[in-house]
C-alpha cells in the first residue's frame, strides 16, 4: 500500500505531516521487502491446505477410500492392527478409525527406519499399502507453510514474518488514507501499463485484505518457535490446563500427548496419566536368584500383574463413551501406558481426549474443549478459524479468496516499486527531514516488539540496517561531489 513520490506533496502538505508521511512510507517499504515473499509462499500453501480433506482423499484415493459397504460389519481393531504389522514390521502405536463410511483405517506402526502409517480396509481387512507417517502431500504441504520443512530455526522466521505482517497492515492503512484525493481509494485507475494502476491495485487489495492478514497473523502466532512455545506454556499452567476435579488421585506420567498423537494445540504439552492397574507390584524387586523373561520382569511378576483389556474393548469403551468419528487411539506402550482416545473434528464442540486405565478401562481423564480454559478455547477457535475448519465450506471459500487476494497484493506491491525505483537502485522512500519522527516511530513499534521479542530484535536489526543505507547515501553522494 505504496505511494508513488509524485503525488507525495499532493497528499501530505504541512511539514510535520510530510515528515510523518515519510517515515511510515520508509518502514512500510521495509517491512513489504521482508514480508511479501513469505505472503506469497504462506498462501499458496495455506490456500492449499484449506483443502487438506479434498485433495488427500483426491491424491491418496487409493489408500483413504474404500467402497462402502451396506449393513457389513467392521472388522475387528485387532484384527486390522494384526494385518497392518504382518505388511509392515514393527509396534502398532495408534489406530484411527474411519471418520465416515468411506475411509479407511490408519495404523501408525514404528519400525527401525521411522513410523509409517499403513492404510487398511475396514470391512474386510485388507492392507491398502503405506506411506512414512504424516507423508501424505497435505502434510507436506503444512510443514512447508509452517517452514519446519527446513528445521527449528527456519520457524522463527514465521513469527518474525507475522509480526511485519501486522506493521505492513497498520502503516499500509497510514497510507491510504484518503487525503482530498478521489482515486485509488476504492477504485482503480489506469491500465496496467500504467504505475498508478498498480499503485491503487496494491492499495484497494490491501485495504480490503488487512483484517484477514492480521488475523491470519495473530492465529498463526501459536505455531511460532519462541512466543508461541511459551505461550503454550503458560496457557497449560496448572498442570496443563486440566479442570479441577478432573484428574484428582490420577498419578501423572512424563510422556505428553503431543508425543504419542496428533492433539491440538492446547493439549500439546498435556501430561498422559499412568494406568492404576500397574500400582499391583510394580515397586517389587526380583532378588539376584530370580529368573527374568524378555520384558526384564520375573515370570512370578508377570503372573501378579492384572490382564490388559485389548484393543477391541478400548475401542468399543471409547464408542460407548461417545468420542466422535475418526478418533484415533494411541496404544500403550508400556506396563503403565494408558489407551488415549482423541479427535478434532471441525466442530470444535467435539473436540475431546479420553484417557482409558489399560487394564480396567475406567476413564482416567474426560477433556472436552468446553473444559478448556478462556485462553485454550480462544486460541483452538483462532486455530480452527485459520485452518478453515470452523465454519464448514464458507470458511474455505472467504480463507482461500483473502489468500489469493495476499498473492495480488504482493505482487502489485512488487511490480509499483519495480516500476517506481529509479536505475540502479533499490528505491528506498526518502528520509524525512526530522530524524526524531523516523526514531520516534521505531519507538512506538517496539511496544509490539516487546510483546513478541523476535519481531523486536529484528525491528532493532532493521533500524541499523537503515543507519548504514544512510551512511552510505551520504558517503556516494559526497564523493559524487567532489
Amino acid at each position: 500500500m505504496s505511494i508513488s513520490s509524485t503525488s507525495l506533496g499532493e497528499r501530505v502538505s504541512a511539514p510535520s505531516s510530510l515528515n510523518l508521511y515519510r517515515a511510515v512510507w520508509r518502514w512500510h517499504f521495509y517491512a513489504g521487502l521482508f514480508v511479501l515473499p513469505f505472503l506469497i509462499t504462506l498462501a499458496i500453501t495455506g490456500g492449499l491446505y484449506l483443502f487438506k480433506d479434498e485433495l488427500d482423499n483426491a491424491i491418496h484415493s487409493n489408500l483413504k477410500r474404500v467402497d462402502m459397504v451396506e449393513n457389513a460389519s467392521a472388522a475387528l481393531p485387532s484384527t486390522i492392527i494384526a494385518n497392518a504389522v504382518a505388511a509392515v514390521t514393527g509396534t502398532a502405536v495408534k489406530l484411527t478409525k474411519p471418520a465416515d463410511p468411506g475411509a479407511s483405517t490408519e495404523v501408525t506402526v514404528s519400525t527401525p527406519d521411522g513410523k509409517r502409517a499403513v492404510y487398511v480396509n475396514g470391512y474386510t481387512g485388507e492392507v491398502l499399502g503405506s506411506l512414512p507417517d504424516r507423508g501424505t502431500v497435505m502434510w507436506t504441504i503444512r510443514t512447508l507453510h509452517s517452514l519446519k520443512y527446513f528445521g527449528t530455526y527456519a520457524r522463527y522466521l514465521i513469527e518474525i514474518a507475522a509480526g511485519w505482517s501486522i506493521l505492513l497492515v497498520a502503516t499500509g492503512i497510514y497510507l491510504w488514507w484518503p487525503r482530498n484525493q478521489t482515486g485509488g481509494v476504492v477504485s482503480v485507475r489506469g491500465t496496467p501499463k500504467k504505475r498508478v494502476f498498480w499503485r491503487d491495485m496494491h492499495a484497494v487489495t490491501g485495504i480490503f485484505v488487512g483484517a484477514f492478514i492480521v488475523f491470519l497473523a495473530i492465529t498463526g502466532m501459536p505455531w511460532s518457535g519462541v512466543w508461541g512455545a511459551k505461550v503454550n506454556e503458560w496457557a497449560n499452567g496448572n498442570n496443563f490446563g486440566y479442570p479441577a476435579g478432573v484428574r484428582v488421585d490420577v498419578p501423572m506420567s512424563g510422556d505428553r500427548l503431543n508425543d504419542v498423537s496428533k492433539t491440538s494445540w492446547s493439549l500439546e504439552q498435556a501430561k498422559i496419566p499412568t494406568s492404576e492397574g500397574h500400582d499391583h507390584g510394580q515397586h517389587m524387586e526380583p532378588s539376584p536368584a530370580m529368573p527374568m523373561d524378555h520384558t526384564g520382569m520375573s515370570p512370578d511378576h508377570a503372573d501378579q500383574m492384572p490382564t490388559p483389556i485389548g484393543i477391541d474393548k478400548a475401542v468399543a469403551r471409547l464408542d460407548e463413551l461417545g468420542l466422535a468419528a475418526g478418533y484415533a487411539v494411541a496404544l500403550p506402550t508400556k506396563p503403565e501406558g494408558v489407551y488415549s482416545g482423541s479427535v478434532y473434528p471441525d466442530d470444535l464442540s467435539k473436540q475431546r481426549v479420553i484417557h482409558l486405565d489399560q487394564y480396567s478401562g475406567k476413564p482416567l481423564i474426560d477433556m472436552r474443549y468446553a473444559d478448556y480454559g478462556p485462553l485454550g478455547r480462544g486460541l483452538e477457535w483462532g486455530i480452527n478459524v485459520h485452518m478453515g475448519q470452523q465454519f464448514g465450506l464458507a470458511n474455505q471459500i472467504v480463507l482461500a479468496l483473502a489468500c489469493l487476494a495476499i498473492i495480488l497484493l504482493a505482487v502489485s506491491g512488487g511490480v509499483m516499486w519495480w516500476k517506481r525505483r529509479p536505475k540502479g537502485s533499490l528505491g528506498v522512500p526518502p528520509m524525512p527531514q526530522s530524524k526524531g519522527t523516523l526514531y520516534g516511530l521505531a519507538a512506538m513499534l517496539a511496544v509490539g516488539g516487546i510483546i513478541f521479542p523476535l519481531v523486536g530484535a529484528s525491528l532493532i536489526v532493521m533500524l541499523f540496517l537503515d543507519l548504514a543505507v544512510q551512511k552510505l547515501g551520504q558517503r556516494r553522494k559526497t564523493a559524487a561531489t567532489s
